[in-house]
């Protein structure tokens, strides 16, 4: 092929597929001139690599096609006109999906928790296995209540939201291995469950109660929606169901790691009730009652909102074009 040829034949439409790509409005007509040039041009393109190979000519009519294909396939949409379709769809449909398996890592970490500061409390020696006699009294008796007050709020707080928002992405993300998930769950009941014995021991068991109580209904939750989250990711790969393992972790991949950011912000909610509220020399109704509205608050955005958006055919997921190419299955 003669190089230099060919280009001075085509030319012509090359620059006009160029034109028209630069318009910033297009008719009916520049439209189906668009993809008329630009299949042409697909052609030129693959005419000119075949027979030439690489050349200035064909690279520049490669970048010309790849800046008339975005017009007509369009270009990723801005990150921030996305995040109503993000809050109001695909976050609660993700909980949504989750709910039912939250619920029972709410239960077993309660019986847990209850079983095991129960064994404990009956059982002097074995509580001993946290402290002395003197340590257990002093921490009944004043570093329980003092831990409230210790720094200043907003320094607890982030304090706070950084190690739960750990444990919760830990949960998630470690979440294809099955085991991590209970662990947290198991190790997170067995410590409430330990720190409800030593204050029960000590006839303090009254404020362990209050003082959990604010912050603790909304933070407990956001951990068992982690651990349901990790266990629904892990049951992915171990039931696919039609689609292969690889193809059914990364739609449950995608879909229910969106629920780490609803995360980030039940427990920064909680953090804030423990840092600013917990404290306060407030009445304990008021002090409870405000945590009590924040998990209200968390459930009616889970199972309404969510209820609404799964109705809608939202599963968290990205949308088929964000997601990429899918393989074909059976039903």
């Amino acid at each position: 092929m003669d190089l230099d040829a060919y280009s001075a034949a085509h030319s012509d439409e090359w620059d006009d597929l160029a034109r028209v790509t630069r318009q910033r409005r297009l008719s009916g007509a520049d439209a189906d001139r668009l993809i008329d040039r630009y299949q042409s041009g697909a052609s030129d393109l693959s005419a000119i690599r075949t027979t030439a190979g690489a050349s200035i000519i064909g690279d520049r009519l490669s970048i010309t096609l790849s800046r008339a294909r975005l017009r007509f396939t369009g270009v990723r949409t801005n990150v921030l006109a996305g995040l109503p379709r993000f809050f109001l769809l695909q976050l609660p449909a993700a909980l949504y999906r989750v709910r039912w398996l939250t619920l029972v890592v709410a239960v077993g970490s309660a019986a847990i928790a209850v079983l095991w500061g129960f064994w404990l409390s009956s059982n002097p020696t074995a509580l001993l296995q946290y402290g002395t006699d003197a340590q257990l009294r002093e921490y009944a008796n004043q570093r329980f209540v003092g831990y409230y007050s210790a720094h200043p709020s907003p320094a607890f707080a982030g304090q706070v939201w950084t190690n739960n928002a750990w444990i919760a992405t830990q949960s998630v993300a470690f979440g294809i291995t099955g085991a991590w998930p209970v662990y947290v769950a198991v190790g997170n009941a067995m410590n409430v469950g330990m720190a409800g014995a030593i204050m029960a021991r000590y006839h303090h068991l009254d404020h362990f109660f209050l003082y959990i109580a604010p912050h603790g209904q909304l933070e407990l939750y956001s951990i068992f929606v982690a651990v349901a989250t990790g266990l629904m990711i892990a049951w992915a790969w171990i039931a696919p169901g039609p689609r292969t393992r690889a193809v059914a972790l990364a739609d449950a991949g995608r879909s229910l790691f969106t629920i780490v950011a609803g995360l980030m912000i039940m427990l920064a909610m909680s953090g804030f009730i423990e840092g600013f509220i917990t404290r306060q020399e407030w009445p304990w109704p008021v002090k409870i009652g405000l945590g009590t509205i924040a998990l209200l608050l968390v459930l009616a955005y889970q199972w309404v909102l969510g209820r609404r958006a799964a109705r809608a055919g939202e599963t968290g997921d990205l949308d088929e074009f964000e997601a990429g190419a899918r393989q074909l299955t059976a039903a």
